[in-house]
């Protein structure tokens, strides 16, 4: 079963990537950062919401 975390966290990858694309193709080295930090902000949320479906299913 996929929870609000885990779809978040995977919206949030996703366009950390088309932003950090984008900055790479522009040559806007902020919004490349701001991209590669949205990545893995989304990947902590992820993360979480993997381990909040484990414990859940655990009881």
């Amino acid at each position: 079963m996929v929870n609000g975390d885990q779809v978040a966290g995977l919206a949030k990858q996703m366009k950390g990537s088309v932003k950090q694309a984008a900055g790479k193709a522009t040559g806007n080295r902020r919004t490349q950062v701001e991209g590669a930090a949205d990545k893995l902000a989304g990947k902590v949320q992820k993360t979480y919401g993997d381990v909040k479906d484990k414990v859940k299913r655990a009881f």
